[in-house]
């Protein structure tokens, strides 16, 4: 019988681990992969950034790949990650968005480049510690399913896989909750069963974008207005990489209760402020589209719409607008619509695509 040869991406953590484990329980020839990814950075501070890409990450794969009897491998991929996730990050932010890189580093390097490298060396497919299941569907589509878990499902940053990556992919983790991913990691004595799990994005631990956009790219948001909806100036701002859509904190206006960020205009440097009421909408359009349960868009969707990683979703119609864009509308107005990010579909359990919020 030939077994399947999967290549595991290991990131060092408890989730990616237990999932080579799993995967090697269940008969595959494993083969791990930690990818490295940080850009431009001493020995050091990746040590200290750890992650899910530091060299701390790197060394704990490497340990945990050891004590299972498989071979590791650290590839690198900074090249991809600058190109796909960092330089996307930063002409987001430039352009008054806000972007999320994890989705970008997913479709584009844990999974195209990682996929295309590990065809090369004779595997049959990747694997991956998300909390996400995926399934091929009676219409013979491979769709993610949420995971059984709902307080760490990851679906939403994988909407845009494609139907060959999914048809290669793998994800033994998403059957599981975390208490039981760590007991599995604690009763096989992984070292990291319980190492804590990263939660800021990984190439700004500290989560000062502005900060990180003009270490990296020298550019310097310059400070402008921040206006009303109708123009009138309220004070003076930052600069618009340091503010997103609903933002409270921050702002340092006094102007005697709450006020939020209801838009950005890069055009015009300017931060619109407005009350509470006016963060909410009943409708956004998006476009870059992926479907993953369905072939495509014709006539009108119903769905349940996450608007961000922690939104817990809305009922709403998706109706296709043109060819690469599409309009959503709620039943109940949702809060903080922002451009820049995903709106993913989900029929039931699965997600059936998704987009990029444009407004």
């Amino acid at each position: 019988m030939n077994r399947k040869r999967v290549v595991v991406g290991m990131s060092g953590g408890v989730d990616s681990s237990v999932a080579a484990y799993l995967l090697k329980e269940a008969g595959c020839d494993v083969i791990g992969v930690t990818m490295q990814i940080w850009q431009q950075e001493s020995e050091e501070e990746m040590s200290a950034n750890g992650g899910c890409c530091g060299l701390g990450a790197a060394e704990d794969a490497a340990r945990v790949a050891q004590m299972l009897g498989i071979p590791h491998y650290v590839m690198n991929f900074r090249d991809e990650f600058r190109k796909k996730v960092i330089d996307y990050f930063i002409e987001e932010y430039q352009a008054g968005r806000t972007p999320n890189p994890c989705i970008a580093c997913n479709r584009y390097v844990k999974w195209e480049s990682l996929l295309t490298r590990s065809l090369q060396i004779g595997a049959d497919c990747i694997a991956t510690g998300h909390y996400a299941r995926v399934e091929q569907l009676p219409n013979g589509r491979y769709a993610i399913r949420r995971s059984v878990t709902a307080a760490k499902d990851q679906t939403y940053a994988l909407y845009n896989l494609t139907q060959e990556q999914l048809s290669r992919t793998m994800m033994p983790v998403g059957a599981y909750d975390k208490p039981q991913i760590r007991a599995i990691a604690e009763k096989i004595g992984l070292l990291v069963a319980h190492k804590p799990d990263s939660q800021e994005i990984c190439f700004v631990p500290d989560g000062d974008y502005a900060g990180f956009i003009e270490k990296t790219s020298g550019y310097s948001s310059p400070p402008g207005n921040f206006v009303t909806a109708d123009g009138t100036i309220l004070g003076r701002h930052r600069g618009i990489t340091h503010y997103t859509i609903g933002q409270r904190k921050g702002l340092n206006l006094a102007l005697g209760h709450s006020v939020f960020v209801t838009e950005i205009r890069p055009g015009t440097n300017e931060v619109v402020i407005g009350e509470a009421e006016d963060v909410f909408t009943d409708h956004l359009i998006c476009d870059h589209l992926n479907f993953m349960s369905i072939p495509d868009l014709s006539g009108e969707l119903r769905v349940t719409a996450k608007i961000r990683y922690n939104h817990s979703g809305a009922s709403a119609v998706v109706r296709r607008r043109s060819e690469d864009q599409a309009e959503v509308l709620f039943e109940e107005p949702v809060r903080a619509v922002t451009p820049g990010q995903a709106v993913v579909f989900y029929d039931g359990e699965y997600v059936a695509g998704g987009g990029v919020i444009v407004a």
